[in-house]
């Protein structure tokens, strides 16, 4: 399925029309392989030199890799799915091997290595802040760590590909965290110009930057530097509802619905909107004196991060696992109302000084959908567009292009418009996997799997969907999907009993035909990445149980034909048999990162009550995962005892 790249294309006499955005953004499941698209590019391309550029997000949450030729995204994979380890920290050396092989060049052909931390940035605000506060001696200790280890990104790097160091002529970068994530909503987007806005914890001492971008540049308006920051003021107030763990912030966002925001006065004292930005109440926070930490290769950990103050204002603590009350449940609908008034307020601010109608996001704080969606509703900006993968995995991608477009000059060609960057497999692969579990299964032709797992979905049965190239980012956007009938209530309940074990309280997603939006919600702004939450509309609530939330909003993705064209056929098949043109989608998954193999797939598959797995082509049903089941228990032999 790979080519390998030569230093210098070929085919000087062809003088196709092809673009190279043609090469990695045709589509999800484009009826072209990656290959085929490589071979055509090589094919259309005048003999030049190549410039690869390897973007990494290192000992940080998410560590991920994108590749970058000549400007085009070729390849953008997170390392949690190679380790099966959720929000994996430490060096992203399995996904960086792989964009590597998936685009066939070796490391010696690498022109540019760019990582998304720099220890240097904003060093003077880190002395002061050191001077200042007599940061304990292990606090002290484990950040210089965490930052020799950045800076000695090479060594790591060779040590993984196993070459020696002096093999990787590849000049280095590190690249500030927030500017990582600007160029990655920026420089991907649709627009020539655009104010831009990341927002999230924090990264090299800074939690939020506001900046202008223009062609193939941008200017860095303002920033937001420790200890002030949205996403810790979030993250602290998740670890008082009794979500400790990294990453669960979005778990907030669906109990928020349930509550009263009558503590919002009260978190006016924790937030305050001073002139364009904002202050954190520091006394409510316990991070300004140094708060422990892990990047490791494992999911991070992060020590608490709220202080005895905020205790005596809300009460002790949820102990995780234990019952919500009714004061949790208005905590979280407080916390999230004081986060969309500080957002919007910076919003707002940023077009006073830019005055520009479009307007790209970045960062953690950014995957907080219900704030996006009320972005263009209530505020002066008139188009938007949200990093797929916005949080740290993003400034992979951010990093590469920071170097292609801010530091070379490089003009813009690039558009991200869908997220289908990380690895492909063939049929070959899938039947392969499916036999190797003992599974038994039957390949359907395209005319007759739409239609009759659509069918299947409309009796309520659940369907694992896997399909062509797995998306970067957090969401599952149709390639990685477990589908459901959304017209059922009680789906809900049977997905978290037999598959995914969630908290009742949170919602699942709708993915709906994008022509179909207006029709169903009263926002139609295209959301092809799962970012934005919109009000259904009052005649289609009850149609739509199983994925209009207990506030009657959906977390929506819009699904364009040219895009996805599989993704969108099932759909289409749907709402022929049902009229209703949307499924419930939620990724592929059970307490474990998202599927990324038909290994993975087949596994969670048997490991849960799912009915019908799809790879590719290949059709799956339980009673065969049940015979399979028993035939491999039957040949393993009687137990241990």
């Amino acid at each position: 399925m790979m080519l390998r790249f030569t230093r210098w294309y070929l085919g000087a006499e062809c003088h196709s029309t092809m673009r190279p955005h043609d090469l990695s953004m045709s589509g999800g499941n484009s009826e072209r392989s990656t290959h085929e698209r490589l071979c055509a590019y090589l094919a259309a391309s005048t003999m030049r030199a190549m410039t690869a550029i390897l973007g990494l997000n290192a000992y940080h949450g998410d560590a991920a890799a994108a590749l970058l030729i000549d400007g085009e995204l070729v390849a953008a994979v997170e390392e949690e799915r190679f380790t099966r380890i959720k929000h994996c920290a430490g060096f992203p050396a399995q996904a960086a091997t792989w964009c590597l092989e998936e685009a066939g060049i070796g490391a010696s052909e690498l022109d540019h290595i760019a990582v998304s931390r720099d220890s240097r940035a904003n060093a003077g605000h880190k002395l002061l802040w050191v001077i200042r506060h007599k940061a304990n001696g292990r606090y002290l200790r484990t950040r210089l760590a965490n930052a020799a280890r950045v800076r000695d990104v090479r060594s790591t790097f060779a040590q993984a590909l196993g070459v020696e160091p002096e093999a990787l002529g590849a000049k280095l970068h590190h690249v500030e965290h927030h500017q990582a994530h600007v160029a990655s909503a920026f420089f991907v987007s649709p627009f020539e110009r655009a104010a831009v806005l990341s927002v999230d914890g924090f990264g090299d001492f800074t939690s939020m930057m506001l900046a202008q971008g223009e062609g193939s540049s941008f200017r860095v308006l303002d920033r937001v530097l420790f200890p002030h920051s949205l996403g810790m003021f979030y993250t602290a107030l998740t670890q008082w509802l009794g979500f400790p763990k990294y990453g669960e912030e979005g778990k907030v966002m669906g109990l928020a619905s349930y509550g009263d925001p009558c503590f919002l006065e009260r978190m006016h004292e924790l937030v305050h909107l001073d002139g364009d930005l904002f202050r954190l109440g520091l006394e409510y926070f316990a991070h300004e004196d140094g708060v422990d930490m892990t990047w490791d290769e494992q999911t991070p950990t992060i020590g608490r991060l709220f202080s005895d103050r905020l205790i005596e204002t809300f009460g002790p603590p949820r102990e995780p696992r234990s019952e919500i009350t009714t004061q949790h449940e208005n905590v979280a609908a407080s916390l999230q109302a004081m986060l969309e008034e500080a957002y919007l307020h910076v919003v707002r601010m940023l077009w006073e000084r830019t005055r520009t109608p479009n307007v790209c996001i970045a960062g953690g704080v950014a995957l907080n959908a219900i704030a996006n969606g009320r972005v263009l509703p209530e505020t002066p900006f008139e188009e938007l567009f949200i990093q797929p993968a916005a949080g740290d995995a993003g400034t992979a991608v951010g990093a590469a292009f920071w170097v292609w477009n801010q530091r070379l000059g490089k003009p813009r060609g690039f558009v991200m418009n869908h997220a289908y960057t990380g690895p492909e497999y063939s049929e070959a692969e899938c039947a392969s996997a499916i036999a190797g579990a003992g599974l038994e299964s039957q390949r359907l032709d395209d005319d007759s799997l739409f239609a009759e797992i659509a069918e299947r979905i409309a009796r309520g049965e659940i369907v694992g969907w896997f399909q062509g190239r797995m998306e970067f980012g957090p969401r599952a956007l149709g390639n990685r999907s477990i589908l459901v009938d959304p017209r059922r209530a009680e789906m809900k309940d049977i997905l978290n009993a037999r598959v995914k074990h969630r908290e009742p309280f949170r919602p699942f997603a709708p993915s709906i035909l994008a022509e179909a939006t207006a029709e169903w919600y009263e926002e139609d702004y295209p959301s092809p990445f799962m970012l934005l939450v919109y009000k259904t509309r009052p005649g289609k609530r009850e149609r739509i149980p199983a994925v209009n939330h207990v506030d009657d909003t959906g977390r929506l993705q819009t699904v364009e034909k040219r895009v996805n064209p599989r993704y969108w056929r099932l759909i289409n098949e749907f709402e022929k048999l049902t009229g209703v043109p949307l499924v419930l989608n939620t990724s592929f998954n059970e307490s474990e990162p998202i599927v990324m193999t038909p290994q993975d797939a087949v596994e969670t598959f048997t490991n849960t009550e799912m009915d019908v797995l799809v790879l590719g082509n290949h059709v799956v049903r339980r009673d065969a995962a049940r015979d399979g089941s028993a035939r491999a228990a039957a040949s393993a032999g009687p137990p241990r005892r």
